[in-house]
Parts: C-alpha cells; structure tokens; sequence
C-alpha cells in the first residue's frame, strides 16, 4: 500500500493575502504561522514520518529590509513559544539552510530548540527549512566533499552519492509529496535536488486561507497518482 512518508509544503502567498486584505506583509506572514501550526498537527494526525516546511528562502534576504525583520521576529516567537508543544507532541526540530546569516539570538534559539526536542523517539520529524536554497544547498555539499577530500580531489570522482552524503537533508529521506501554495506552478530554488521524483501539488489558495479540506485534497490526488520512478511499468 502506497504511504506518505515525507510531505514538504511551500508556503507560499501570505503576502498577497495581506495585501488583498489591506493589511501589512507582517499580517500575512502571522496568518501563515498559524497555518504552519495546522500543518504540523495534519502531520501528526495522518502519521508522516516527515514534514518539511519551506520558511524562509535565500531570496527572500532580497525583500524590503523591514520585511525581512518581521519574518526573522515572527519566526523566533513562533520557536520560542511552540517548542513546548512540540515536545509535548514528541516533535522532534530539525533545520536546514544557512542559519549562520540570521541574528545570534535566533541561532540561539534555534540551538535550544533543537536540544529541547532531541531526547525522544519522534512521532514526527519537523524540518525548517530556513534560509534555504536548492542551489546553496547543492554547492555546499560539492565544496564540503571537496574540503574533506582536499590532498586527492582530483582523483577522487564527485557521484551522486558523494553529493548526497553532503547534502542538508542527507540523513531524511526525499519528500514524497511537495505542496505549493499561492498560485505559482514552481519550485523556487527549493529541494531541487531531492524532488527529482518527487509528485507535485499546486493549489491556488494563498497559505493564509488553507485549511485541512486543502490538505486533504493534496493528499487524495497524491493518492490517486500511479508513481514510476522513470520507469514505465505500463
């Protein structure tokens, strides 16, 4: 029987909703910490194995600086205030993407969160993906192999495992199931590598207004879908 084992959502329009709306980027980005919420208990409640939620992208340092400051206060406070819960829910933290570039007080935060949520066998395993970018996360592992094999990289030949062992997300597995929010049919410079066979979902709705009808939509398409793999099996 066919299983979801790792759902990855882009989530994607919040603020196109606040700007429906006439309200500040922050209102939409608020909306869609709340639907971040909603998704970790629809995780939970379907029993994924894995949930990665796309936060904040590389690209997204290019916005307004002040928006840019409301994302990264939004995202402390939204850690800060769920990790009980999550460790109540035996969610267990993880993070991929440059967090080096973020203030010392959410790397902070971020290192407590990990640690607070490590000591448990996980019901689910939560993966931010914070400023991240498929093509950042490709080129660091290519300079990280090349770092840890410095004194023979000429003879040593760059595989697809090789590149995968240095990847961010080496130690889960590729998302089944990828979910885009907002409107766009797109990937955005994420998880370009590990959504090589990856089912694609795109949903007109903006983040903000999802609900678990949405997710159970992209569920049962996903569902329906006959996977090959590349390969034609007829």
């Amino acid at each position: 029987m066919k299983r979801l084992n790792h759902l990855a959502i882009i989530m994607d329009g919040n603020n196109r909703w606040a700007k429906n709306k006439g309200l500040p980027s922050r209102e939409g980005h608020k909306e869609g910490v709340k639907k971040a919420r909603l998704a970790v208990e629809y995780a939970l409640e379907k029993k994924i194995d894995y949930l990665t939620l796309f936060a904040f992208s590389t690209e997204n340092w290019l916005r307004d600086e002040l928006e840019v400051k409301d994302l990264i206060n939004l995202f402390f406070q939204a850690l800060e205030e769920q990790t009980p819960e999550l460790i109540e829910e035996k969610v267990k933290l993880n993070f991929i993407g440059d967090i080096s570039r973020f203030s010392k007080k959410l790397i902070n935060q971020i290192e407590r969160s990990k640690k607070q949520t490590r000591d448990y066998r996980p019901d689910l395993n939560l993966i931010i993906a914070a400023s991240y970018g498929g093509k950042w996360d490709i080129i660091n592992a290519v300079t990280e192999f090349l770092k840890e094999n410095k004194k023979d990289a000429q003879k040593k030949k760059i595989t697809e495992a090789s590149v995968q062992k240095h990847l961010q997300t080496n130690n889960f597995p590729d998302p089944d199931l990828i979910i885009r929010s907002g409107g766009e049919k797109r990937l955005s410079n994420f998880y370009l590598w590990q959504s090589s066979y990856s089912e694609l979902y795109f949903s007109n709705k903006y983040w903000p207004d999802f609900n678990k009808n949405d997710l159970d939509k992209a569920l049962d398409d996903y569902f329906n879908r006959k996977r090959k793999y590349g390969v034609e099996t007829g």
